[in-house]
């Protein structure tokens, strides 16, 4: 048994080894052949070209390949000072490099969060879900950002750089600084101030390279009007984009949107220190990783990257009925098989608004529960020794 163990966890580096290299095969193919590859990550080499010579970062993209869609670019000025190192590459080998970050990127998330035994199946199964392979075909950072934001977390839990890895990231992408907001719930606060000194120096290095960019970022590119009229579409998985395809447009969608999303946040940081209390750290970070996929305005299917790491957590709490489940709905056909695109969404009968907003459903549910039990272990608390009570919290 011990041996059998043993040999499924040496899989996991043979798992990340061999889909590194297929990815690095497509990559090669793809280049050769000059088929276009990428659609994201095309974005994020035309930014840094931008960068490199002296153009408008949030005028329409010189170096964008004609099949990219005249996408714009949305992140922050410090990603696209990043991003000029993919200026070297064609295209298509862009797109490579990004991939071929995938699995190592899955194994660094999913490793805290998986018992060794599932680790290599969870790591294998995770190319099937949506959020994973949509991330890994559009060449997105997703994947990255997720690691970078458990590494710091979790295996870098002694080093004095903690917090400096969720503070780039944030500077990288601005959702997630909810994560710094986590660690001054959950006491961190030395990680905390770390973190918010990387986002403010990446940010404030971003002002001084590119302060034209910055001051039109910060100003008016933020808003990022260029979604505003696909919030409603199917693929965007947020509360405002269920909102956008419930309620027509006008005051009471906008009231319904912030009253929900700030008491969502403040239920979710409610959670996260009742979990972190209890000494589940790992609970309590997937609740911060939810929540902001919840009060994002846009939450695009390839952005429940943290998908991954949940499914390993219900794995290693003996979960998997649970986990096959939400594993099924993951793998993009409850998106595929509604009727989406040009509002069609708002004529939805009940069967295609469940099955349309599975993934927002799935977090809702999974939010209602957990509250559920934190309510009753804190009800029962006041009647039980706090020995006792502390073992019961950290059950499964």
């Amino acid at each position: 048994m011990k041996w059998s163990q043993a040999s499924r966890v040496n899989q996991a580096p043979v798992i990340v080894g061999g889909a590194m290299t297929v990815l690095a095969l497509v990559a090669l193919g793809w280049w050769i052949s000059d088929t276009p590859l990428g659609i994201d990550s095309a974005v994020y080499r035309a930014g840094g070209y931008a960068v490199v010579h002296g153009e408008s970062l949030y005028s329409p993209l010189l170096a964008l390949p004609g099949w990219a869609l005249d996408l714009p670019f949305t992140y922050p000025p410090f990603a696209a000072l990043l991003f000029t190192s993919l200026t070297v590459l064609p295209t298509q080998l862009c797109w490579g490099l990004l991939a071929l970050a995938a699995a190592p990127s899955l194994y660094v998330a999913l490793r805290p969060f998986a018992d060794r035994a599932h680790l290599p199946l969870l790591l294998l199964g995770a190319f099937a879900l949506q959020p994973v392979w949509q991330s890994i075909g559009l060449g997105q950072v997703n994947l990255v950002l997720m690691a970078a934001v458990v590494a710091d977390m979790f295996l870098l839990r002694d080093s004095r750089y903690r917090g400096i890895a969720i503070g780039i990231v944030a500077a990288i992408k601005l959702i997630p600084l909810i994560f710094i907001v986590h660690l001054l719930v959950v006491r961190r606060f030395a990680d905390a101030a770390r973190a918010l000194a990387a986002f403010a120096g990446a940010t404030a290095f971003a002002l001084v390279v590119l302060p034209g960019d910055s001051v039109r970022y910060w100003t008016s590119a933020i808003f990022n009007a260029h979604f505003a009229a696909t919030k409603g579409w199917v693929g965007n998985q947020s509360w405002q984009g269920f909102v956008g395809r419930t309620l027509p447009e006008g005051g009471a969608a906008t009231v319904v949107i912030v009253a929900a999303s700030a008491a969502f946040a403040v239920l979710a940081m409610w959670l996260v220190h009742r979990l972190h209390r209890a000494g589940d750290d790992r609970a309590a970070l997937l609740v911060t990783a939810g929540c902001s996929l919840l009060v994002s305005p846009i939450s695009w299917t390839h952005h429940w990257v943290w998908v991954v790491p949940a499914l390993g957590y219900l794995a290693a709490k003996g979960r998997r009925g649970a986990a096959i489940v939400v594993a099924a709905l993951f793998t993009g056909w409850t998106v595929a098989v509604v009727p989406g695109g040009g509002g069609a969404e708002r004529a939805w009968n009940l069967a295609e608004a469940l099955v349309g907003n599975a993934y927002l459903i799935v977090l809702v549910v999974a939010g209602v529960l957990l509250t559920r039990r934190m309510l009753i272990l804190r009800k029962d608390a006041g009647s039980e020794p706090s020995g006792r009570m502390y073992g019961r919290l950290r059950q499964p």
